[in-house]
């Protein structure tokens, strides 16, 4: 099958199920994964699709959110090395903020037994995940949750933030770009993320290249916000260069 006989295939397919992603289109044309990137790519810049973490919706659909389950296991390796990297930046006996994604459950999960931190989340899981580990001094924000995120947002999750400081907030984003900044798919979840960098002295995004270039609903910040990303390989050096120059520090991981 030629490239454009495949692009059309998938346009079709995304059309008629509201989004596809890479691994089952790979599968399904026996090509790489890298060829269906090309191939989104090159749908994106014409226009058809929108691509998004793994994969790409039909054009104008910036309000896709694939669930929790869906999201851990996308770039599994790549989070894993953005979270190891993640644990060199930890403030020492000091106060963090963990933003509520599959990124930042993987550096919770990742600390040491030894590390010995006052934690805020507003994340279930990460809750969960730090509950009993013996030094990590836990404080979890209330809220309404949100069922597809176990997040909780709305105006007890504001208030909350807004009466702590904390040295470092490690932050997620299911799009970021130099253009129009960190993205997320529900207003609601905007909202506490910005309340979140609000109230940390520094901003660590932990961020898998997928991400870089997608916009979505919802914007939160600007990326110039964030102090240091930490995002992987595929992130290309010329990108990473560009990031630099808006101030951010850039980690590949």
């Amino acid at each position: 099958m030629y490239a454009p006989e495949r692009q059309q295939e998938i346009l079709r397919l995304a059309r008629d199920g509201g989004r596809v992603d890479v691994v089952s289109l790979s599968e399904q044309f026996q090509v790489t994964a890298e060829t269906i990137r090309r191939d989104l790519k090159a749908l994106d810049r014409a226009g058809l699709l929108r691509r998004v973490h793994g994969g790409a919706l039909p054009a104008g659909r910036l309000d896709f959110e694939p669930d929790l389950a869906e999201r851990e296991t996308t770039a599994a390796d790549q989070k894993d090395r953005i979270a190891k990297a993640a644990l060199a930046e930890l403030p020492d006996q000091g106060t963090m903020i963990l933003d509520a994604g599959t990124t930042t459950a993987r550096l919770a999960a990742a600390l040491p037994p030894e590390a010995t931190l006052t934690v805020v989340t507003h994340s279930l899981p990460i809750a969960a995940r730090l509950a009993d580990h013996p030094g990590i001094q836990l404080h979890l924000i209330g809220g309404r949750v949100r069922h597809r995120t176990r997040a909780a947002v709305d105006a007890w999750a504001l208030r909350a933030y807004g009466e702590i400081r904390a040295d470092l907030v490690l932050l997620a984003a299911n799009g970021f770009s130099a253009g129009y900044g960190l993205t997320t798919p529900d207003l609601a979840e905007a909202a506490v993320k910005r309340a979140a960098v609000a109230a940390a002295r520094r901003v660590v995004l932990l961020a898998d290249s997928a991400k870089h270039g997608q916009e979505h609903f919802a914007r939160f910040g600007d990326l110039g916000e964030v102090d240091l990303l930490i995002t992987d390989t595929g992130l290309s050096p010329e990108d990473a260069t560009a990031i630099e120059r808006g101030g951010t520090e850039v980690v590949r991981a």
